[in-house]
């Protein structure tokens, strides 16, 4: 990194300025927090794992989207030189009381912030911003057209070159499919790719997690659901894309007959249902392309689910069970559940560190975040990057700020969530922006 860009960052840490406070960890290094608005919070609608995303950044601009405490979508804006956030109330709103109706977001190379909100096996609403880099947004759009009825889980990637890929979940929970599009910045249309990418043959469904590493290959895995129970979670599966999302393939370069089923699936991790195995984590990839994937589960001789790193290495697909729990817990039943641990976000440098950042009661609910290196054969190193207990909040990462500046910025919101779609008496909480460069020695 030059001079001039090395200057933007620091400068950007320490900046302070009403609405935000700076405070040092115990490595330190400088983290500040920027306020950006009042948010609902009578569950975690704002602050479940598997928005993609909830903060990203275009060039100099940096953008986020919440719902305010009657569930109006706000988007905002701020230059990543400041703390200080601009923010509008857009015409759309949520039925917020289900924290599966998130708002995902995502710039694509002309500068344009696409929006999709309020899905849970509902029509899709999604839309556009009028001009690059405006807070101004069309009236709801269709996609394709097709296969836009009842959608769930919207997620966007950006490729390297800012063409964008769209995926969303067409069916219920146990019983649906994995529908990918792809949309071209020159042509500012969506086409799809995938109807049927992953097939639950109408028995199961897949929940995914998903990245673009630097070369453009699409990395995907994935467990699978028997039933509307988290429960009936089981296994780890992969597959990836090198061609912009047309066909995929295994780890192992076998190709794959599309769509891909439950037999056909590469299964990296064998887990049985009733382990505690969670759903839609998260993935990263390093500057080579290697994929990692992060989830929780409990190992058969155990009563406590444990952060899992999985990677692989040469030709075996190696787990890291990170082992720093004590606390049991039981996972089961439908609905969003209020569970101690956070699903976690991951994060992985050029020099092949990861950061794992997460939530847990056992220290608090404070933000915090596990280091290791590649090949983790030392301990992993874990801090808190706040003090604050943020409730039920999961992490949210700016995958566009880390991917161009390796910088850590996170959306943060206490949050409370009461199980199977129980709503709390909290009316609104802060919406802020923790930023943090990591120290790399």
């Amino acid at each position: 990194m030059n001079k001039k860009n090395c200057g933007i960052l620091v400068s950007l840490i320490l900046s302070l300025c009403t609405g935000c406070s700076a405070v040092q960890n115990d490595s330190g290094n400088k983290i500040s927090e920027s306020y950006v608005g009042e948010g609902w919070a009578k569950n975690s609608v704002n602050t479940v794992v598997f928005r993609k995303n909830a903060l990203v950044t275009d060039h100099n601009s940096q953008y986020i989207a919440y719902y305010d405490p009657q569930g109006k979508v706000i988007v905002g804006k701020r230059n990543i030189h400041s703390q200080k956030w601009e923010t509008k109330e857009t015409s759309y709103s949520g039925h917020a009381q289900d924290a599966h109706n998130t708002i995902s977001i995502m710039t694509d190379a002309e500068g344009y912030l696409h929006i999709a909100w309020n899905h849970h096996d509902t029509p899709l609403k999604y839309a556009r911003s009028k001009a690059p880099g405006s807070l101004d947004f069309t009236e709801r759009l269709p996609m394709t057209g097709q296969n836009e009825e009842k959608v769930s889980y919207p997620e966007f990637y950006r490729f390297p070159g800012g063409d964008l890929i769209f995926f969303y979940r067409d069916g219920s929970s146990g019983n649906g499919n994995l529908v990918l599009n792809r949309y071209d910045g020159k042509t500012k249309k969506w086409t799809r790719l995938h109807e049927n990418l992953i097939t639950g043959e109408g028995k199961r469904n897949a929940y995914i997690q998903a990245c673009i590493d630097g070369k453009g290959t699409i990395h995907l895995s994935w467990v699978w659901r028997e039933s509307p129970d988290v429960a009936s979670n089981h296994d780890l599966s992969y597959a990836c894309s090198r061609d912009g999302g047309k066909t995929w393939q295994k780890s192992t370069g076998e190709k794959y007959q599309l769509p891909m089923t439950i037999e056909t699936a590469e299964r990296i991790v064998s887990i049985p249902q009733k382990s505690e195995l969670i759903n839609q984590t998260s993935m990263a990839a390093d500057a080579q392309g290697n994929p990692f994937i992060v989830s929780y589960w409990r190992e058969p001789n155990s009563l406590i689910p444990q952060y899992h790193l999985i990677y692989k290495k040469g030709n075996i697909w190696e787990v890291d069970n990170m082992n720093f729990r004590t606390q049991a817990f039981s996972l089961s039943g439908g609905g969003t559940k209020t569970i101690p641990m956070a699903r976690p976000q991951l994060a992985v440098s050029e020099t092949g560190r990861v950061y794992l950042i997460f939530r847990d009661a056992e220290r608090g609910s404070r933000i915090s975040v596990a280091e290791n290196s590649f090949p983790f054969t030392e301990r992993w190193f874990i801090r808190d990057l706040s003090e604050e207990n943020v409730g039920s909040w999961e992490p949210n990462i700016d995958t566009e700020l880390w991917r161009t500046q390796k910088y850590i910025s996170l959306f943060v919101q206490e949050t409370r969530q009461v199980d199977g779609e129980g709503l709390s008496d909290e009316k609104a909480t802060p919406v802020k922006v923790l930023d943090w460069k990591p120290n790399e020695k």
